[in-house]
C-alpha cells in the first residue's frame, strides 16, 4: 500500500501540493484531475520517490521500482521499439510483442521511436509500463494524441495488465476516468 501522509511540496516558495494525505491499494484505481498547474504531475513524482516531499512522508514505493507513463513517451531513440520495451524487463520477449499487439503495434516491434507517429509511440510507452513488473502504475495524461478509438482499446489494455495493481493516472477528460474504471480524486487549490 502507498500512503502519503501530509505531504506538501513547493518550486521556489510556491507551494503546489499543501498537507495532502492518501492511501492507494492494490487493485485501486484513482484518476487525479484538477486544472493546470494544479500539482498533478508532481505528485505523481512523489509517489514514485523521484521528489522527496517537503513536510511529510511517502511510504510504500515497490523496491523493484514504480512501472510509470511520464508525460513524454521517453522512449530511447536509438533502440528499436521491442528494445526499448525490454530494456527494464528483459527476457519478456514473447510477452512484449503479445502487448504490441494488443495496442495495436504489431509489426512495429523493430522501428525505431523517430519512424513511430505520436500515438504510436505513445502507445510503447505504455506498453512499457505495463511489462515492467511493478504492483505500482503511475501513468501521466496516458491517452495523449490517442483517438477515441484507439484511446479505448488502450485503456482494456491498460486494465487488463494492471488487475491487482494499484494505478494512479493523471488525466483531463472525465471520460478517460470512466475508461480506467477509477475513483475520481481532484487536487485542491494550495492557496
Amino acid at each position: 500500500m502507498l500512503k502519503l501522509e501530509r505531504v506538501s511540496f513547493s518550486y521556489q516558495g510556491m507551494p503546489v501540493i499543501r498537507d495532502l494525505s492518501m492511501t492507494l491499494e492494490a487493485g485501486e484505481r484513482v484518476a487525479v484531475m484538477g486544472p493546470s498547474g494544479r500539482g498533478k504531475t508532481t505528485l505523481l513524482h512523489l509517489m514514485a520517490g523521484l521528489y522527496e516531499p517537503q513536510k511529510g512522508r511517502v511510504t510504500g514505493i515497490p523496491p523493484q521500482g514504480v512501472a510509470m507513463v511520464f508525460q513524454e513517451n521517453r522512449l530511447l531513440p536509438w533502440l528499436t521499439l521491442e528494445e526499448n520495451l525490454l530494456l527494464p524487463s528483459p527476457g519478456k520477449g514473447r510477452e512484449a510483442r503479445q502487448l504490441l499487439e494488443g495496442l495495436g503495434l504489431s509489426g512495429w516491434e523493430g522501428r525505431y521511436p523517430g519512424e513511430l507517429s505520436g500515438g504510436m509511440a505513445r502507445r510503447g510507452a505504455i506498453a512499457r509500463a505495463l511489462l515492467f513488473d511493478s504492483p505500482l502504475m503511475l501513468l501521466d495524461e496516458p491517452f495523449q494524441g490517442l483517438d477515441k478509438e484507439t484511446r479505448a482499446k488502450t485503456a482494456q489494455v491498460i486494465g487488463d495488465y494492471a488487475r491487482g495493481k494499484a494505478l494512479a493516472a493523471v488525466i483531463h477528460d472525465p471520460v478517460e476516468a470512466d475508461l480506467l474504471q477509477g475513483t475520481v480524486m481532484e487536487l485542491p487549490k494550495t492557496e
